[in-house]
């Protein structure tokens, strides 16, 4: 139901990379206070989504209860997006903690970038490379690791406050030295990636004053097809456990299998995963990953643990969604588009940066092993700059898989809408999901609608009742 793997940090080093969220429907207008009846019968105060939330404190003394207090019927459905007092202000705090540093996250590597140039660094560690050598493979093999981990570890910092803030809102659970063994091996895969397509450009910027973007799309596109292609098998199990869904939970496998018929899709039993999530994370998640041969499913195990059997089913019916309506070939299609785009742009603006600031930045031209440092800011400030299209792209995917996952649910699970609105309430409750995101946070780093919306519309999609067609299962 949310994004997941390293493969990202891949095209990150290429062009435009994809983060998270989605725009706000209308205004809800009830009150923002509701009574809830736990499973002790005791009343207790919910906070209920809204378009401007309002927490009264709490009183210093209770009221006193009336003589002949009414009886509190339980609520039996999941209308709107309800979170405790307590988790509400958690949900809050955590979410525009993580919007905060994640501006933060990019301040810093385009700061550093940026004064890299400035102050001259990078033409230092070029000079470097090139007193250690004459080949301009193997300067380029000294330039880009220096350059990179420079920038990422200046960058660091805001990886490092964001890991404290999961684990002190209980996000995560991972030790750490587990998390910093994660982070090196993750920049050993991006300094391997950047090494690879960083001497690529270079030899073509050189070979091809002209042309070189055109041919560099021609020539890193299939490496990162490739990239995605093997990740499940070879990238994605240095991070997390991986075993098939078969072996752990066979009743689950067989209930799937319903759905898959349902939706005329053949996803073998091989294809199905459970990862242990559970040694890092408290959070709830489902994905789909790889392309080909390697395309699975993959449940982390907290979503089975943590949800019911027909709230999972609807989890992999979204999922599958994304199977049938081709939306990692849509994917990939969006990202060839934006590639070509990002490398004509940088084309364009690179030979206009170093006609205005070469000479102070002591770069001498496209052809110069320093101008990756120029390219690597451009790319950075692409990808910042393009996130509201990435994220509106993927938002529109996202709503399809969760129609879809209604829709092939219907019939095999009772009250269908109604276990796919629970659905999202325990995925709320358990991810600490913004209640209210603001709307420009929304429109900028939004991959999926607000979770409250998505909850609404799950409990009210009904075109059965209402004698419509179905958009995809018919």
């Amino acid at each position: 139901m949310k994004g997941s793997g390293c493969t990202g940090r891949f095209l990150a080093a290429l062009v435009i990379c994809c983060v998270v969220l989605a725009c706000r429907t209308a205004a809800q207008t009830h009150d923002p206070r509701a009574a809830k009846v736990d499973a002790n019968g005791n009343c207790t105060e919910v906070l209920v989504a809204q378009e401007k939330p309002t927490v009264d404190p709490p009183t210093t003394q209770p009221p006193e209860p009336p003589r002949n207090p009414p009886v509190m019927e339980a609520k039996t459905e999941t209308d709107r997006y309800t979170l405790s007092h307590e988790r509400y202000e958690k949900a809050v705090a955590y979410s525009r903690a993580g919007y905060a540093v994640y501006f933060l996250w990019v301040g810093l590597g385009l700061a550093a970038a940026w004064l890299f140039l400035r102050l001259g660094i990078v033409a230092k560690i070029r000079d470097f490379a090139e007193r250690l050598t004459e080949h301009r493979l193997l300067q380029g093999l000294i330039f880009i690791p220096i350059l990179i981990i420079g920038v990422e570890v200046c960058e660091l910092p805001a990886l490092l406050y964001w890991h404290s803030l999961s684990l002190r809102y209980a996000q995560s659970v991972q030790s750490w030295g587990s998390w910093s063994l994660d982070w090196a091996k993750e920049e050993a895969l991006f300094l391997g990636a950047a090494m690879l397509f960083g001497s690529i450009l270079l030899w073509l910027i050189r070979r091809s004053p002209r042309r070189w973007w055109a041919l560099f799309w021609l020539a890193a596109f299939p490496i990162v097809i490739f990239m995605v292609f093997i990740s499940p098998w070879l990238i994605d199990p240095l991070f997390n456990k991986y075993e098939p869904l078969d072996k752990t939970n066979p009743e689950l496998v067989s209930a799937i299998e319903k759905v898959t018929r349902r939706a005329g899709l053949s996803i073998p039993r091989d294809h199905m995963f459970l990862m242990r999530a559970s040694s890092k994370t408290n959070q709830i998640n489902a994905y789909v990953a790889g392309v080909g041969a390697s395309k699975r499913v993959v449940v982390w195990d907290n979503t089975i643990r943590k949800t019911t059997l027909n709230e999972t089913l609807f989890i992999f019916g979204h999922e599958a969604g994304h199977y049938v309506l081709g939306h990692v070939r849509n994917g990939i299609m969006f990202f060839a588009l934006a590639f070509f785009v990002a490398m004509y742009l940088c084309y364009r603006v690179v030979n206009f940066s170093l006609e205005k600031w070469g000479g102070a930045w002591r770069i001498y031209g496209p052809q110069d092993l320093a101008c990756l440092a120029v390219l690597l800011l451009l790319f950075k400030i692409f990808s910042f700059v393009s996130m509201p299209v990435e994220s509106a792209f993927s938002r529109a995917q996202e709503h399809s898989a969760d129609v879809f996952g209604l829709e092939v649910i219907h019939g095999i699970v009772p009250n269908s809408g109604e276990v796919a609105a629970h659905a999202f309430q325990i995925l709320g409750q358990e991810d600490l999901s913004d209640p209210n995101p603001p709307p420009f946070i929304t429109f900028w780093l939004y991959s999926h609608p607000p979770l409250a919306d998505r909850l609404v519309f799950a409990h009210s999609y009904d075109p059965w009742a209402k004698r419509q067609e179905p958009r995809y299962i018919k």
